[in-house]
């Protein structure tokens, strides 16, 4: 009761729900909604999985993250003035999109859509560095749990309200709204509070060079990295084709899709991302990495459960629960074990790093994805998502100790800084 009440009382919570809200809205308007968008217009599924690519911004922002590091914006400081300007820009490129179609302009709605996730990846590196700089290290799990909260119910909103406007009032409109709603979360970036005394990087390699080779110089790292990759890619490949498997293998329609995900859905994201707080709280970080990761493996399975009861809504709406549910613990999870890998140092550039490594499945796989499904059948389809999740698993063993020791890792020294 604690945790809930700090969450409406303690500024630094409450701004890290809606910055989550932030991050999380333009995910699915180039993923989910994007594809199902372009499926009504009758594109095949190797090319609906090829469009999964449009995230690569995603697996790349580390590239850029040094800049956000290096330099500080004229206006509200180093974070939370990025944050503002990648805002803005997101609200300008989803109105721009409403003004296109895939049915006779696919590759300028689909370039758009790349602009998208080149800003909405540049806003989550300045939102992911603001919220390990302001959380204190004892509020970090309940953090971690509000922005999974605010990521993922923006993405039933983005994914699930979304598929009920476009069924009723067309794409076109359903991105311009979603433009201007994008716009109520500016007010978040104006209620957060800055963080405490953060040093800044003085060249570009004191903010790319020195953090890489800091977080090479940990125990396990390269171990560390492959981990990050594989623990939510199972879970990726099962996500990335729901739209046209519910459209074409169910025959639902976007009204029916966008209800259940947006009910159903919800309720899920709430519980899941909540007991996942409260256990996290209990359990060491290990613990809750495999139970919530074994858990997301089963909740895909629920998919293929469906190949046989058909479009049943009370079915079709359990599985979407507990997509959201066993989903939203396996991220809570992450996101908790990112932020305690950062150095305070170098904030921006790690954790655009670690969390790029985390979406990498989520963007490649969409064409292997895409192949299975069209050649194999739905079948293969979600038990390679079983599959998949394995490796993850058995990497969660090996890098244990890790887990254990995080607060013993390394740090740069000043005098390294200095060394330009």
């Amino acid at each position: 009761m604690n945790n809930i009440t700090k969450v409406f009382t303690e500024r630094r919570i409450l701004v890290t729900l809606l910055l989550g809200f932030s991050s999380g809205l333009p995910l699915a308007l180039s993923g989910s909604t994007l594809q199902a968008w372009y499926t009504q217009s009758g594109l095949s599924l190797k090319a609906l999985g090829f469009m999964g690519l449009a995230g690569l911004p995603y697996t790349y922002k580390f590239l850029w993250a040094p800049i956000l590091d290096r330099f500080v914006p004229p206006f509200l400081g180093r974070r939370r003035g990025w944050i503002l300007i990648f805002q803005g820009l997101l609200c300008i490129t989803l109105m721009s999109m409403s003004f296109f179609s895939p049915g006779t302009q696919p590759s300028t709605l689909f370039a758009l859509a790349c602009l998208l996730a080149f800003f909405s990846a540049s806003q989550d590196i300045a939102v992911d560095a603001y919220r390990t700089e302001i959380l204190h290290t004892q509020e970090r799990t309940l953090g971690a749990s509000m922005v999974v909260s605010g990521y993922r119910v923006a993405m039933l909103i983005s994914g699930g309200m979304a598929l009920i406007m476009a069924d009723h009032f067309g794409f076109s409109v359903t991105y311009f709204f979603m433009g201007s709603l994008l716009g109520i979360s500016v007010i978040a970036t104006f209620l957060g509070p800055n963080p405490d005394s953060v040093i800044v990087p003085r060249t570009l390699r004191e903010s790319l060079v020195v953090p890489f080779l800091e977080f090479l110089s940990r125990p396990k790292s390269l171990l560390i990295l492959l981990f990050v990759i594989c623990y939510e890619l199972g879970n990726a490949f099962a996500s990335s084709l729901i739209s046209p498997f519910l459209m074409r293998k169910l025959q639902m329609s976007l009204t029916e899709i966008g209800t259940l995900v947006k009910f159903s859905g919800f309720m899920g994201v709430i519980l899941g991302s909540l007991l996942a707080g409260v256990l996290a709280m209990r359990w060491n970080i290990y613990r809750a990495m495999l139970v919530f990761g074994i858990f997301q493996a089963l909740g895909n399975l629920g998919y293929f459960a469906l190949l046989w009861t058909g479009p049943n809504y009370w079915a079709v709406g359990s599985v979407i629960f507990l997509d959201n549910f066993t989903g939203g613990m396996g991220q809570a999870a992450l996101v908790g074990y990112l932020m305690s890998l950062c150095n305070p140092k170098f904030t921006a550039f790690q954790y655009a790093t670690l969390s790029s490594l985390g979406v990498l499945g989520r963007v490649y796989i969409g064409p292997l994805a895409g192949y299975i499904a069209e050649s194999y059948g739905w079948e293969s389809y979600f038990i390679s998502s079983l599959i998949l999740s394995i490796p993850g698993l058995v990497l969660l063993f090996f890098v244990r100790g890790g887990m254990e020791k995080i607060s013993e890792a390394p740090k740069v020294k000043d005098a390294e800084l200095a060394v330009g």
